[in-house]
């Protein structure tokens, strides 16, 4: 049975009042959230969860934001995996990204849910295709049991949500949190930085430009790794995007991925007032449980 007309007013206005929220964050930069130590005391980062509520439950509970005044939660990657309904086989991953902006809403400033490719694929219908299914289909499919007629609204009030999302996280001494890293940098591609630092136009979201090859990209190597961070003004990139067995991956000397869909998933809560290399990094991150 369908949600009751006032379940779906409720989950519309929350994701209008997450993105007005994700708008007006004190720290906000054009497409990008930047904490200074007067913001925020110590930020726990997170890796995709691609649906797996145990995991995202576990990590409300770890980031205990009601104890934490000072602490900020950042999240990435809640679309497609999964539960499924047993009716219709859609995807629930929804209700993850219906529940992080309850979040959002009830910690207002202290919560960030990146853009991750997977919401970007829901922004413009672009297709992801994994174990011969279409993951978008499977994700209108899960609104649709849960909604019924007013499923398309519902998705219409996400989009908006995600549309307001931001691309990174700085953090003090040269920490960028993005969902991953554009490829080919440093063979002198000619990637946009001010994308961070300005709101993006509608045509930015939908082509294929640099916030496409900046969520989408997969190159590893310690020379574009580099490249970007010195484009970037960085000295670590902390990043999701990646299935990482181990829950975590350090992919080179720049760059530390961590993933949170898996039974190892892995966190990390790093402090705001004084610097640290990628070693002191490494050895802070936790596993979920």
């Amino acid at each position: 049975m369908p949600a009751s007309a006032s379940f779906v007013e409720k989950i519309v206005r929350t994701f209008a009042l997450a993105a007005e929220a994700n708008r007006q964050a004190p720290g906000r930069q054009g497409s990008s959230v930047v904490l200074t130590s007067e913001l925020a005391a110590e930020v726990m980062v997170t890796g995709d969860l691609h649906g797996n509520r145990r995991n995202f439950n576990l990590i409300r509970r770890i980031a205990a934001l009601d104890a934490h005044s000072g602490r900020h939660l950042v999240l990435q990657e809640a679309c497609h995996g999964g539960a499924t309904y047993p009716e219709n086989g859609g995807c629930m991953s929804h209700t993850i990204v219906e529940d992080i902006a309850r979040l959002i809403t009830t910690f207002p400033n202290r919560v960030h849910f990146l853009l991750g490719n997977h919401e970007l694929a829901e922004l413009t219908d672009y297709p992801i295709q994994k174990n011969r299914q279409m993951l978008n289909v499977l994700f209108r499919l899960g609104l649709q049991h849960m909604y019924g007629a007013e499923a398309e609204r519902v998705r219409e009030a996400m989009l908006g949500f995600l549309r307001s999302c931001p691309l990174a996280v700085r953090l003090p001494h040269g920490v960028l949190i993005t969902h991953s890293i554009p490829e080919g940098v440093d063979a002198q591609r000619d990637f946009d930085t001010t994308i961070f630092t300005r709101n993006l136009d509608p045509e930015e979201i939908n082509g294929r430009g640099d916030v496409f090859q900046l969520v989408w990209g997969r190159d590893y190597r310690e020379m574009n790794a580099r490249a970007f961070a010195e484009t970037v003004d960085a000295r670590l990139l902390l990043n999701g995007h990646e299935p990482c067995p181990e829950g975590f991956q350090v992919a080179n000397s720049y760059q530390v991925i961590l993933d949170c869909c898996g039974e190892r998933a892995s966190y990390v809560v790093l402090p705001t007032d004084r610097p640290m290399g990628q070693a002191e990094v490494i050895a802070r991150i936790q596993r979920l449980g």
